[in-house]
């Protein structure tokens, strides 16, 4: 990757800075958790058993434990300690919560974790072709994050996304007591397909003409299928979500009571209700009738 800096026309290129300690690149996470992944920190160094997780996070969409680990050198073992981990947690679920519950102001309760969507992230300036091959699974709850420094200050971080062809780990034979089997039984990713699955084709044709309108909002806007929702992000903020549902969709944009510039009053007001995407409104279509104003209103939230 080239990165450069702009005087006037002149583009300068900016070298790039190796960390000199693993510590470096988690002190830079921890500091700024919650801009850089969404997540809420909970404790560093977190001891148990007889392993040491670099990160402890909390993933409050998901209501998801998460663990970060970092590499500042080449590592081929990520999928395995990966597994390791997700079984660790699995086999060990009060410990997670004694420690939540001991660092975070509100108790969680045993029942509001989802532990089907627990998952490890590992950083690293640098993961070869065997580990991003090796972790290429749609449904394995391990993510490898790219994380560079350059001079002038400038950090950059790249998630690597699994290919749209990645297999299902369950593909793979293995003994039923492994930790591989262990985490794919427990571990639940969710993919546009598993809310697609069902549903009548002109419902997924409708689908298919919100979420592309939607994606030609920004250019860095993205899709992140959840357990009851497809999220639609930009930079990890929700934007909006949608819920695939047998007659039409259910869209919630993610602002605010009163946030919201609706001079026809075509969404509804959902901030005193229950309900599972993020904001506080909610529209239900079944046709395209209202598509370009429902757009304007998505594009508040960005």
């Amino acid at each position: 990757m080239l990165v450069f800096t702009q005087d006037k026309k002149q583009l300068s290129e900016l070298k790039e800075k190796s960390f000199k300690l693993e510590k470096d690149i988690q002190t830079l996470f921890e500091n700024n958790l919650e801009n850089i992944a969404g997540l809420q920190f909970i404790k560093s160094e977190f001891k148990i058993k007889n392993s040491r997780i670099d990160t402890l996070a909390f993933d409050k969409e998901t209501q998801a434990f998460v663990i970060i680990e970092y590499k500042r050198e080449k590592n081929d073992g990520v999928v395995d300690q990966g597994i390791s981990y997700l079984n660790l947690m699995l086999e060990n679920k009060a410990d997670f919560i004694v420690e939540y519950n001991e660092t975070q102001p509100k108790p969680l309760k045993r029942k509001e974790i989802e532990w089907t969507q627990s998952r490890v992230i590992f950083v690293s300036p640098y993961f070869n072709e065997y580990q991003k091959q090796s972790s290429n699974f749609k449904d394995l709850g391990i993510e490898l994050w790219e994380i560079k420094q350059y001079e002038n200050g400038v950090v950059i971080i790249n998630p690597i996304k699994k290919t749209k062809s990645a297999p299902s780990i369950k593909q793979i034979q293995t003994n039923d007591n492994s930790e591989i089997s262990k985490v794919a039984r427990s571990i639940v990713v969710y993919t546009e397909e598993d809310h697609l699955q069902g549903k009548p084709e002109e419902i997924k044709e409708l689908y298919e003409t919100y979420k592309n309108a939607i994606l030609n909002l920004a250019f860095n806007i993205e899709t992140e299928p959840k357990k009851l929702y497809i999220a639609f992000k930009e930079n990890k903020k929700n934007i909006a979500d949608i819920v695939i549902l047998k007659k039409g969709l259910k869209i919630f944009i993610n602002k605010k009571k009163e946030e919201l510039d609706d001079p026809k009053h075509l969404l509804k007001d959902i901030s005193a209700l229950g309900h599972w995407g993020n904001g506080d409104y909610e529209v239900i279509v079944d046709n395209t009738q209202h598509l370009e104003y429902i757009m304007s209103l998505v594009k508040q939230a960005l």
